[in-house]
């Protein structure tokens, strides 16, 4: 691997990419402790092995576990909580509160839908890093506004997604980080061919899917 991420035989090492250009974004405190600059977040037909995903990753990242209701999501989490302990990561949980609870998670992170729980869920977990996702102006205001530690704001590039809509654009991503006072991490078709346009977004953290599981 040399400097730029390019591994030999000329393949580009997705993560490499992405951490490096992370490590360069300013540090963001939250309640004393800094944020994460990088997020994975998992899906179970996106990303088929979370558990080697963050055995790569960087420490002080941050393992996003979505287990979309699936029957081993505990055991899973169990194991995604082992590995994140042991190497200096962290671990959120998508959406559901319960499971974050058995697992022993860091934290939670809530789709844009449920912005409006996160006072109550705040109130039950003080210590918690809860982020929110936010795919447009007002969803960014209502999760500042319900007290999100950070936004997830997508999709900024064209996603693979099947749930993506259409992109924000660089210019969309710092309208929002404009408009609101809460972190932003980008999210959406970042990859080694797109992350350095974010360098002067002013975000505080780059978030992805298959990218890191490449």
């Amino acid at each position: 691997m040399d400097s730029s991420g390019v591994g030999a035989g000329g393949a580009i090492d997705e993560m490499d990419a992405l951490s490096r250009t992370a490590a360069r974004l300013r540090p963001w405190l939250v309640r004393g402790k800094p944020l994460p600059n990088l997020l994975f977040f998992t899906d179970p037909d996106r990303t088929p092995d979370p558990e080697g995903v963050a055995e790569r990753l960087p420490p002080g990242a941050a393992v996003v576990f979505r287990a979309f209701g699936a029957p081993d999501a505990e055991a899973r989490g169990r194991g995604l909580r082992d590995i994140t302990r042991r190497r200096g990561l962290l671990l959120l949980v998508g959406a559901d509160e319960a499971l974050a609870v058995a697992v022993e998670a860091d934290g939670l992170h809530l789709p844009q839908r449920l912005s409006a729980d996160l006072p109550a869920i705040r109130a039950r977990h003080p210590q918690w890093l809860i982020t929110v996702a936010a795919h447009d102006d007002g969803a960014a205001r209502a999760g500042r506004a319900a007290g999100a530690d950070a936004l997830v704001v997508s999709p900024v590039f064209p996603s693979a997604s099947p749930s993506a809509g259409t992109p924000l654009g660089l210019d969309g991503l710092k309208r929002i980080i404009g408009a609101v006072e809460t972190p932003v991490y980008a999210l959406g078709g970042v990859r080694a061919d797109t992350v350095e346009q974010l360098l002067d977004s002013g975000i505080v953290g780059i978030a992805a899917v298959e990218a890191l599981h490449a």
